[in-house]
């Protein structure tokens, strides 16, 4: 289904339901959850992804899967093409397609896939080629390898609050004593609580945080230096060693259109 709504497929019977919807830039979805899975190709522009555990980046080409039930917002970063395929539950479970929230990479095969999916009746034939088309495509979703597009957000409010002041204005530079004091805690405090919360510590966050702007500047254009700068690297050399550290590819290749692992 092309442009519907994004309810309508809810009560379809069908295991899997495939849509495609064309976005302007700055569109934003507030907070909202499926009774399905959904799989979320950015087959044109980048789309940020929020929910109360995280905050994840989905780039031209790549998808994020988002478990039945689980609150997300999404917001066009540009213009965006998006193919959704909305999995019921128990197929979800038998793929299997995990329980939280993850990017992935999209081979060649699952982007063609999912652009015949979307072309199929709503009703289609699941006992011929049709169902064998969806049966394919969920299995080649659940093959996908998962990309390191993800910054966790802590359950503490009050941590939740000064991440999500970061999220909005990426830096480095962001000083750990100033956090914590946004914060309302002690340092030691905040240092405890964060890593317990998210997993990672306050300056691996930062960075990851920080790569997640990157990703989305270089996709629009922006150029190496200029974005280490506005990030607050010391330098672009500074910058892509950590891109190439974290993400498994120079910066320079990204924006010639190489896949980030």
């Amino acid at each position: 289904m092309r442009n519907a709504p994004l309810d309508a497929f809810e009560n379809l019977p069908r295991s899997v339901v495939m849509t495609a919807n064309d976005y302007a830039a700055g569109v934003t979805y507030p907070l909202h959850a499926h009774r399905r899975g959904q799989f979320a190709f950015a087959a044109r522009g980048t789309i940020s992804v929020t929910t109360p555990e995280g905050h994840w980046l989905v780039p031209p080409g790549r998808a994020c899967w988002l478990p039945a039930g689980v609150a997300h917002a999404m917001h066009m970063r540009g213009p965006v093409t998006m193919l959704n395929a909305f999995i019921a539950v128990p197929d979800a479970a038998t793929a299997p397609l995990p329980g939280r929230c993850a990017v992935y990479a999209v081979s060649a095969l699952l982007r063609q896939l999912l652009e015949d999916a979307v072309d199929l009746p709503a009703l289609y034939d699941e006992r011929g080629r049709a169902g064998k088309l969806m049966d394919l495509l969920v299995a080649e979703m659940a093959a996908m390898p998962p990309l390191s597009l993800h910054a966790p957000l802590p359950s503490d409010a009050r941590l939740a609050r000064a991440c999500r002041m970061l999220v909005d204005a990426p830096s480095i530079a962001a000083d750990l004593d100033s956090m914590a004091t946004y914060a309302g805690m002690s340092r030691r405090t905040f240092t405890r609580l964060f890593r317990t919360q998210t997993g990672v510590s306050f300056a691996e966050w930062r960075q990851q945080v920080c790569l997640l702007a990157a990703i989305e500047r270089l996709g629009a254009g922006q150029s190496v230096t200029r974005v280490a700068v506005d990030l607050g690297y010391a330098s672009p050399s500074a910058f892509s060693a950590a891109f190439r550290r974290v993400l498994g590819v120079a910066p320079s290749r990204y924006v010639e259109g190489g896949q980030v692992a």
